[in-house]
């Protein structure tokens, strides 16, 4: 049994073409993240996004890492993730924080592939500047940089980025992260 084709022709370009997303499209993105589960339903995910064009685009581009700079100029639109550590009004920290955020993510992810688009997830980006640049309190822990658009030429890139585009996409077997009752032994 194969799994949904969402999931299974989901994937993460480098290159993106220029077209930005209407804030329509934007909405439905964000509208997918807001109806994931989480714990006691902490809903702790926070995005900051920009198209490009806009001031923070700018501040968010300057936070990737040059490897990531190179193709993610392409990309019309920045998403940074983030998952508030200890909800208004508690004390205790919520350790399920960024597990919520990924569902919340993965939502955002799938919902741009069901509307045509693309979306590649990132960490390669300064996260301590990230911070101070964005007046990110501490009380997040910051997660995936997320480039999204619409697939792009990836001959508008560098030969060795544009090659990427043409590896194939592999996944572990499942046999090798779901085990039946017990972690396995494993030799060392």
């Amino acid at each position: 049994m194969k799994p949904h084709d969402l999931i299974t022709k989901r994937w993460s370009p480098v290159a993106f073409s220029d077209k930005k997303p209407a804030r329509e499209i934007i909405e439905q993105l964000f509208e997918a993240a807001r109806w994931a589960p989480s714990s006691y339903n902490a809903q702790p995910w926070k995005f900051i996004f920009a198209q490009r064009g806009e001031p923070a685009y700018d501040k968010l581009f300057g936070l990737l890492y040059e490897g990531n700079q190179t193709w993610a100029k392409t990309a019309p639109m920045l998403i940074l993730s983030m998952a508030e550590q200890v909800p208004e009004g508690s004390t205790g920290v919520n350790r399920f924080a960024s597990h919520d955020t990924g569902m919340a993510t993965a939502n955002l992810l799938l919902q741009a592939s069901a509307m045509g688009m693309y979306a590649h997830m990132m960490g390669g980006y300064d996260t301590d500047k990230a911070r101070q640049v964005l007046e990110i309190p501490d009380n997040y822990m910051l997660l995936a940089m997320i480039a999204v658009g619409y697939k792009g030429d990836p001959a508008d890139l560098p030969a060795d980025i544009a090659a990427r585009e043409k590896n194939k996409r592999e996944r572990h077997g499942i046999a090798d992260f779901a085990f039946n009752g017990s972690f396995p032994k494993i030799s060392r």
